[in-house]
């Protein structure tokens, strides 16, 4: 695997008039240029327009990887640029998808930040693409990068390196728990939380519940 790196780190560049229960968006993330000050709660200078749905510790950043975003420049006939799908990181070398919940990654010389769930697409995002049935295709797809949690701040950059510096041992990938979770993926996550290998974020339990209900499990 090529070295992992940060192509773009993003914030937000205005706030968007939006239809939706906040009315103004903060999805419009581009690049900026030099170091940025990473806080517990995200990046110095960004925000996030509906905390509900966005934002907290657990969802401080968000990631995407460039090979999705290839992706879906190739399915949608148009440039893709960092910022884009409302990620703070656009990165390449390493899959936000692919990978683990609850692993971690070192970025550049002081960062360290916890993957902690799958993005979950709304109306919101469906109207910053301007793409018909943007929801149901992206979550389809499956290619959905992933949100983290801040373990250790400092300041990151585009060009900065990752390293994957822990991997739980319940083998539940971000990817796999958004497009098919099991009763087994869920006990294996619930085992490494109460073993105190990985943190679950509360949100879990309640699809947790949900996953148990389902018919057939």
């Amino acid at each position: 695997m090529d070295t992992a790196s940060v192509l773009a780190v993003c914030r937000v560049h205005q706030l968007l008039e939006d239809p939706g229960s906040v009315g103004v968006t903060a999805i419009d993330k581009r690049p900026v240029a030099g170091p940025v000050r990473v806080h517990k709660l995200g990046l110095r200078g960004d925000v996030q327009a509906s905390r509900v749905h966005h934002g907290g510790e657990d969802q401080a950043l968000y990631a995407y990887s460039q090979d999705d975003a290839d992706y879906w420049a190739a399915e949608l006939g148009r440039e893709l640029p960092p910022g884009i799908f409302g990620e703070n990181l656009r990165v390449a070398g390493i899959s936000a998808t692919d990978a683990l919940i609850g692993e971690r990654w070192k970025i550049g010389l002081d960062v360290e930040v916890e993957l902690t769930s799958p993005r979950v697409p709304c109306a919101t995002f469906q109207r910053r693409m301007h793409e018909p049935h943007w929801v149901k295709r992206f979550g389809d797809a499956g290619r959905v990068g992933t949100y983290l949690r801040v373990v250790r701040v400092g300041s990151i950059q585009a060009g900065d390196h990752i390293h994957r510096i822990f991997l739980p041992t319940h083998g539940v990938t971000i990817g796999k728990w958004f497009s098919d979770p099991t009763v087994a993926d869920m006990e294996a996550l619930r085992d490494a939380d109460a073993d105190g290998e990985i943190r679950l974020q509360p949100e879990y339990l309640g699809e947790f519940e949900k996953l148990q209900r389902r018919p057939g499990m």
